[in-house]
């Protein structure tokens, strides 16, 4: 394998602490420039987390959309990224995004339907929803 090669730009390996990755595995990649990030010991949950993410990111996104090149492939994955953590609920956090506070238990009034407007993401793949002013 060359990086080189792939014109792509690594700055990290992450990877476990297994026994068959020696100090020679990691002085490889040292010699690239590529720093060797060690998962946390005894971290069982550290695997599934990302797993979970990727299947997510798999299911509502690049199972829908045909990716021509690696530009596209990147903006897409940002675009999901920034909807991921900004947007989408996620029912561990009480319908609430990683970077949005949690929603407060406060029992309202009576009021009117809020009013809401929907914004397409990446050809409306993606939806984001707002209450409207």
């Amino acid at each position: 394998m060359d990086l080189h090669d792939a014109s792509a730009t690594v700055k990290y390996l992450v990877r476990d602490r297994d026994r068959r990755y020696t100090a020679a595995f990691d002085a490889v990649f040292e010699e690239e420039g590529i720093a060797t990030v060690k998962t946390g010991i005894r971290v069982p949950r550290m695997n599934a987390i990302m797993e979970r993410w990727v299947r997510s990111c798999r299911a509502e996104l690049l199972d829908r959309t045909l990716i021509v090149n690696q530009a596209h492939l990147m903006h897409a994955l940002r675009e999901y990224e920034t909807f991921y953590n900004e947007r989408r609920s996620h029912r561990a956090l009480c319908a609430a995004a990683p970077r949005r506070p949690l929603p407060t238990d406060h029992q309202p009034g009576p009021t009117r339907p809020p009013r809401i407007r929907r914004r397409d993401r990446l050809g409306g793949i993606l939806h984001e929803y707002r209450h409207a002013a």
